[in-house]
């Protein structure tokens, strides 16, 4: 039966939600003990934690994914009970997950309007579609309402799951990292949708690793710490540096040492390598360029622009129409992805989910994907069971992945320990090439600075690494070259200590490095 409140309640001063005694277990993992969580109307409350400290677990409470062990809600003053994401709908509650809760097969219509209550049995998807485009153009969230959501990049779904929340109209909005494949102008603009939502009464709670949104965009920030409410502070009385020592308890450097630029041989050579997308339309327009041992080079350009169909084709998962590919001048066009594997070439890819672990394997079964086939985690055709438990419990304790065992379903991992067991496995398979694409996406500051590090010492053990990212700040910070993409096109390569954010964003949106 549906969750509704009455009238009477409509009015109701003090907070608009009321979180207490939230507790939430799972086998092995108290994810969220005892924590009390209040929200005004008109407030944005941002929402701290390091990498399993239990956020998302406390919001998927919230909207009804999961159900508390311990403690009650209330909207407006009212005791309710959510025990489904329909009903947290009724409430007004709406949430953009970290990881996309969409149908593939369907259109970005269908996914939108899908599960509504209130649409005739037969929807008017032309109508809206209409709704949707105006929406998209008034917040410049550019996606095409007919194409199915296996077509469209990770950017382009994360744009679906802003629209649809925006469509739905929630009076409490709860957005997990939705800015992690934005442009900082796109953050921007989110910013002023989420304000002006506010201003109208609305409220939203903002999970988020990205301290100068916190700083921007939010009144109010809780920071959690292994499943506790540790601190509540107003933004306006608080720093970014305060805020990063009370989620991973130690000073956080916000600047990373560079060693200097000393290339060493071409490993990675893309000349004139042009390719379709999945509908049939040209992606990659003549890309042309090559990455040295001993180099970070970055990838830049909002999420669509042809970046996907690249690194597909540099390892060996899209074909391309023309061009050459090579790694230490061998060429490998549109070669399998096991013969780049062999070559040493290692994938962080974009979609974690999809592509970079199974989820319904264990933690050590996903941490050795890449060399199973070598002794000595294989020998006469058997898996040696003792080898990769210990590389697990190595690999687990080096990159910090926070996981009950080795033996743990990644699926039962939070998204950044996801991405800390991918790290780990590609990183260690590294020979030659190290492909990253968005790395740092959904990483806590502590997390974060450890990727960061990681990759830069990559490029000084004497490897190649391309950097895809949407983050400026990172690839500013990282990268030796950048390489700036538009509509499938290199707009220019500048050296990282000579540029700047005002002319990467420029390259950004079209114009050519120089014009």
């Amino acid at each position: 039966m549906k969750t509704k409140l009455n009238e009477a309640t409509q009015n109701t001063q003090g907070p608009i939600l009321r979180m207490k005694g939230i507790t939430k277990r799972f086998p092995g993992v108290t994810a969220n003990e005892n924590i009390n969580l209040d929200l005004k109307s008109g407030e944005v409350l941002a929402l701290l934690g390091e990498n399993g400290a239990g956020k998302s677990s406390l919001m998927n409470v919230l909207v009804g994914l999961y159900r508390p062990d311990e403690g009650t809600i209330e909207i407006k003053g009212q005791p309710v009970s959510i025990h489904s994401p329909a009903d947290a709908d009724t409430l007004g509650i709406g949430m953009i997950h970290q990881e996309f809760m969409l149908v593939e097969t369907m259109s970005v219509a269908e996914n939108i309007i899908l599960g509504m209550l209130d649409l005739p049995l037969v929807p008017d998807l032309k109508k809206i579609s209409k709704r949707i485009s105006e929406i998209s153009d008034r917040y410049n969230l550019k996606v095409d309402p007919q194409a199915n959501i296996w077509q469209l990049s990770v950017g382009e779904r994360q744009r679906v799951e802003i629209l649809k929340l925006i469509y739905r109209g929630a009076e409490i909005l709860i957005l997990d990292e939705p800015t992690a494949v934005l442009t900082p102008q796109e953050s921007q603009e989110l910013n002023a949708v989420i304000q002006q939502m506010t201003r109208e009464g609305k409220s939203a709670i903002f999970i988020t690793h990205k301290m100068d949104e916190v700083m921007n965009f939010s009144d109010k920030v809780c920071v959690l710490q292994q499943g506790k409410l540790i601190a509540t502070k107003l933004t306006s009385e608080t720093n970014p540096r305060e805020l990063a020592k009370l989620m991973v308890g130690k000073e956080v450097l916000f600047n990373l040492e560079k060693k200097p630029f000393k290339p060493g041989k071409v490993i990675l050579s893309v000349e004139d390598v042009s390719a379709l997308n999945s509908k049939g339309h040209r992606a990659l327009r003549d890309i042309n360029f090559k990455v040295h041992k001993r180099e970070v080079f970055g990838i830049a350009g909002v999420a669509g622009n042809g970046q996907k169909e690249l690194i597909e084709a540099i390892t060996g998962l899209h074909k391309t129409t023309q061009g050459k590919i090579k790694i230490e001048q061998e060429d490998f066009t549109n070669q399998s992805p096991l013969k780049f594997i062999k070559a040493g070439v290692s994938h962080i890819p974009a979609d974690r989910l999809k592509f970079g672990v199974s989820g319904t394997m264990e933690v050590a079964e996903n941490l050795i994907m890449k060399n199973y086939r070598l002794p000595p985690t294989t020998a006469i055709g058997l898996l040696n069971f003792k080898v990769i438990k210990n590389f697990a419990i190595e690999m687990i304790g080096k990159f910090k992945i926070s996981t009950p065992s080795q033996e743990t379903h990644v699926k039962f991992l939070s998204g950044g320990n996801i991405q800390k067991t991918i790290l780990a496995r590609e990183i260690d398979a590294c020979r030659n090439l190290l492909i990253a694409a968005y790395p740092s996406r959904g990483l806590d500051v502590g997390a974060t600075e450890a990727v960061r590090s990681r990759i830069l010492e990559q490029r000084d053990h004497n490897k190649a690494v391309l950097l895809v990212s949407e983050e400026l700040e990172e690839l500013l910070t990282v990268s030796d070259r950048i390489a700036v993409m538009f509509e499938g096109e290199i707009m220019g390569i500048v050296d990282a200590d000579k540029t700047t954010i005002e002319s990467l964003g420029l390259m950004m949106a079209g114009v050519k490095e120089g014009v």
